[in-house]
């Protein structure tokens, strides 16, 4: 699939564990059908949501695998590769490459504070032994790295197979400079909840998201609305579920997503320590939250 294939709703998926901890993959195979079945364009296993960075490597291999091989390429598949070090990172992407991955995410993740060059040598390096599309990840708020957009144009203009952008900021003037600086070439992706409708009018390409678990119906609409112009109608749908959505983000995405697919009747299990489940009266927030969207 090429890059162009790539847009519109981009759910997360959760890794959902069992009451001792271990992987369930019969439920992670459920969660990915609901995905699917709900209209998603796109599946992004092991990110934020998926709680990759939680995981053991031989873990990390089998949701990955896992998560591939139930998409099947019915709609393509970008798994977030992120670790802390360079090697570790190819190492993830090369797996999920060689496994049918679409294209990989990367998020630069720092111990230490990581200068522009050491930013770029990442990239470079990763980028190298790959042969499918890269989208660079800009999202200081869990990386503890804010990358700047000229430092992103210099990547995006000398690795080749970086070919897109996630910026979940929370910026939205991030995506403008993006969409001028490429003059509209560079495929950009809006990874802020809250921002989704602003998102969209400024030129996003798709919405990574994990609110499709819960609410893929509203999600898709949305981004019909928006795709056929009828941006009267894509606001009420926004203004409409922009409740859950802030809630998602302020709530943790583990936390609250594992919450309401249990509310809707999927038990995956809870969040792997130090990640703690939602609290009883955030769970009755979410039920109502729920109740009220359908």
């Amino acid at each position: 699939m090429s890059v162009e294939s790539i847009h519109g709703i981009i759910g997360y998926t959760i890794t959902p564990f069992d009451a001792e901890g271990r992987l369930d993959l019969p439920a992670l195979g459920k969660s990915i059908e609901r995905l699917i079945e709900g209209g998603v364009h796109a599946i992004a296993p092991l990110g934020s949501t998926g709680e990759g960075a939680y995981l053991s490597e031989e873990e990390w291999n089998t949701v990955a695998e896992f998560s591939l091989n139930q998409v099947d390429r019915r709609v393509p598949t970008i798994v977030s590769v992120s670790d802390l070090t360079s090697a570790g990172t190819q190492r993830r992407a090369r797996f999920a490459e060689e496994h049918g991955a679409d294209a990989v995410m990367m998020l630069p993740i720092s111990y230490w504070k990581l200068s522009e060059e050491e930013i770029f040598e990442h990239y470079r390096v990763v980028g190298d032994s790959l042969s499918i599309p890269i989208m660079l990840y800009n999202n200081p708020g869990t990386s503890g790295i804010d990358m700047s957009v000229d430092l992103i144009m210099r990547i995006v203009s000398s690795v080749d197979n970086v070919t897109m952008v996630k910026e979940s900021t929370g910026d939205i003037q991030r995506m403008h400079q993006l969409n001028l600086r490429s003059e509209g070439e560079l495929p950009f992706y809006n990874g802020c909840n809250p921002l989704a409708l602003e998102a969209f009018v400024a030129g996003a390409k798709g919405w990574c998201t994990a609110a499709p678990n819960l609410i893929p119906d509203l999600n898709c609409q949305l981004y019909s609305a928006v795709i056929t112009g009828e941006l009267d109608k894509a606001k009420g749908l926004f203004y409409r579920q922009l409740p859950l959505l802030d809630f998602i983000l302020r709530g943790g995405l583990p936390s609250t997503i594992k919450a309401g697919l249990r509310l809707k009747g999927l038990e995956v299990g809870a969040p792997r320590p130090p990640l703690s489940e939602l609290n009883e009266e955030s769970c009755h927030r979410l039920e109502r939250m729920l109740s009220d969207l359908l």
